[in-house]
């Protein structure tokens, strides 16, 4: 068994993880500080701002999924760990990058845009999904990212 090319595959579903996590981490940050600031003033809105907080943590878990779909396709969780050529693994690497860099940046910008929303909730809280619509807007392009590495990732034929 080639393990240069195993450990430059599990490179590419750590990047994914860790990467996307990131991001949702700082997103998730943004916001919540946001929504901290205003139910310190008014705590019933807490279920308004749960989902817009909630939001850019998904870039994490699309992340997760990618490297989930890695350690799958390397046969780690069924015990007959695949023969990965460095080529092969080097595909499996590059194919886990559309997520890891959408996944980052998205989440870090959709962190910004529903912390602008929370401020329209905690005024308006009618507009609330208005302003959750958004943010949904940002995640189109991490969703881009995951689909984009799952179609890739199909593509690599290991044995």
């Amino acid at each position: 068994m080639e393990l240069t090319g195993l450990i430059i595959a599990l490179l590419g579903a750590a990047l994914a993880i860790i990467i996307c996590g990131i991001g949702s981490s700082i997103g998730v940050g943004t916001v919540g500080r946001a929504a901290n600031g205003v139910l310190s003033e008014d705590p019933e809105k807490f279920g308004i701002m749960l989902l817009l907080v909630a939001l850019p943590g998904t870039q994490g878990i699309y992340g997760f999924l990618t490297g989930f779909l890695v350690i799958i396709k390397l046969g780690i969780l069924g015990g007959k760990i695949a023969h990965i050529s460095v080529s092969q693994g080097y595909q499996i690497l590059l194919s886990c990058l559309p997520i890891t860099i959408s996944g980052i940046f998205s989440a870090i910008h959709q962190g910004k845009v529903c912390a602008a929303g929370i401020s329209v909730a905690a005024k308006h809280p009618e507009a609330s999904m208005r302003a959750m619509i958004y943010g949904a807007l940002v995640e189109t392009y991490a969703v881009l990212g995951l689909v984009a590495s799952i179609f890739l990732l199909m593509g690599i034929k290991v044995s």
